[in-house]
């Protein structure tokens, strides 16, 4: 077969919104295809099977891990199962596209990173903004602000599963088991980009509000690097209607949203604006069509999405966690 008219067959490991956010941006990848479908519970797997057209199901991961059906997998299971979930994939030389929060730490994203090249397979984490042509309008452009003196980037979204909470029902979001809480799920988005564009900072100072169910519901994280500082802000308990900005001495980079950057734009000193954003298409597509053609092209990671960029930003993350007192059940295998 020519690579050209090569297909990927996927399998998804979950049912969730965000599992149907990905498939609505697969649509307008070509060399997409989805082959198979995973749930714990077989009604809920061939419910969600059928509405796509899909026929094999599976309720045994070992069993996809080894089915000839798929070449790679999307993982959008609760943040605690990533690392395991990859793995076995891995292992079984399926390549494996894992949603973010990678994984629970950094001992966890290392031994994925390991299996990876063991077994000859990309692996690549689901981090869509930074794949967006918006984003690479805003790499292109950065040089126009002059010297940078800070990042701030704000991405704070009330969680509909927050009001259950209040009502005293604690929902997967705001569960310390599954590694979850507004630093992996929401706050990852804000720090993700700022270490694609300027590196691994020299200090990190967090700050946040614990809920008592022992995850973050919302926080703040300043940066020190040698000639600016990053800032962000994140919650999954109230909102936030400010764009990201970068901040030079010759202008500021205005972003709308972090997690989708639909608009740029940059402010000149002197007043003067320049519009710099193209129409994108869903979001989500970017980032499958990044992975699909590491795979065709035999490539074995990305350069924007790259396994150093997650490490760095885990190895951030369990800083944060580390100065909030915020510990996972995973810290401690």
């Amino acid at each position: 077969m020519n690579m050209d008219d090569r297909i990927i067959r996927f399998g998804v490991i979950g049912t969730s919104e965000i599992t149907q956010v990905f498939l609505k941006g697969a649509k307008l990848v070509e060399k997409f295809k989805l082959a198979a479908v995973y749930s714990r519970k077989e009604e809920t797997a061939r419910e969600f099977a059928d509405k796509y057209g899909v026929k094999t199901i599976f309720t045994s991961l070992e069993e996809m891990a080894k089915s000839d059906e798929i070449d790679a997998v999307y993982i959008a299971s609760p943040n605690s199962f990533h690392a395991k979930q990859a793995i076995i994939f891995m292992k079984n030389r399926k390549h494996v596209l894992c949603e973010k929060a990678f994984a629970s730490n950094i001992k966890e994203v290392e031994e994925m990173i390991k299996v990876a090249k063991e077994n000859n397979v990309v692996l690549m984490e689901a981090m869509r903004t930074t794949l967006t042509p918006n984003f690479k309008i805003v790499m292109e452009n950065i040089y126009k602000l002059g010297k940078i003196r800070r990042y701030f980037s704000s991405f704070c979204k009330y969680s509909s599963r927050y009001d259950k909470y209040r009502e005293g029902v604690v929902l997967n979001a705001f569960k310390r088991e599954l590694s979850n809480g507004a630093l992996m799920d929401i706050g990852v988005y804000t720090i993700y980009p700022m270490i694609t564009l300027f590196g691994e900072p020299k200090e990190i100072k967090a700050t946040s509000y614990m809920l008592e169910s022992g995850v973050d519901g919302e926080g703040s994280v300043i940066f020190k690097y040698d000639e600016m500082e990053g800032s962000v802000i994140y919650s999954k308990i109230s909102n936030s209607y400010l764009p990201t900005e970068i901040q030079g001495e010759e202008g500021t980079m205005i972003i709308d949203k972090i997690n989708e950057v639909n608009s740029v734009k940059i402010v000149y000193k002197d007043g003067n604006i320049e519009e710099l954003s193209t129409n994108q298409e869903d979001s989500m597509c970017y980032e499958i069509d990044e992975f699909v053609n590491l795979i065709i092209n035999n490539k074995k990671e990305s350069n924007i999405n790259s396994l150093e960029n997650s490490k760095i930003v885990m190895k951030i993350m369990d800083n944060v966690r580390s100065q909030i007192g915020l510990e996972f059940i995973a810290d401690k295998n």
